[in-house]
């Protein structure tokens, strides 16, 4: 049996608890973007603001079927009228251009997965890709 010092011990622990401080919680880390950046209009439970700001609670049926606009939204906002649970909106959402492609990711992650959505989650390639394609 290999036995090692006390200061080896505690250097290795020390190295191991940093490299899981490394790692993040992806799922935490896309709620909390969600929050900072998204639920002053969306609200904190997705439930969006009447008939100004569109839920996300339940929001399938939009979220599925601009999956590879919502990277871009999220960057850069929207301006056109959307229609989510057969709801017209027409207020402007602006966008978050200091976001990075991993921070997108989290975030749309997090949307995808809660409040009733089941949708697939993004991969961080595939949001690459998507913002490399955003209408300039």
């Amino acid at each position: 049996m290999t036995c090692f010092p006390p200061k080896t011990v505690v250097a290795l622990a020390f190295i191991t608890f940093l490299l899981a401080r490394c790692d993040p919680n992806t799922y935490q880390e896309g709620e909390r973007l969600y929050r900072v950046h998204c639920a002053n209009c969306h609200l904190d439970e997705g439930q969006g603001l009447g008939a100004l700001i569109p839920p996300l609670v339940g929001a399938d049926d939009y979220l599925q079927t601009n999956r590879d606009r919502l990277p871009c939204i999220l960057k850069y906002g929207l301006q056109d009228t959307i229609t989510v649970r057969d709801i017209r909106y027409a207020e402007a959402m602006p966008g978050v251009p200091t976001l990075s492609a991993v921070q997108i990711t989290n975030i749309l992650n997090f949307v995808n997965t809660n409040w009733g959505n089941q949708l697939p989650v993004y991969q961080l390639d595939e949001v690459r890709h998507m913002l490399g394609n955003c209408p300039k």
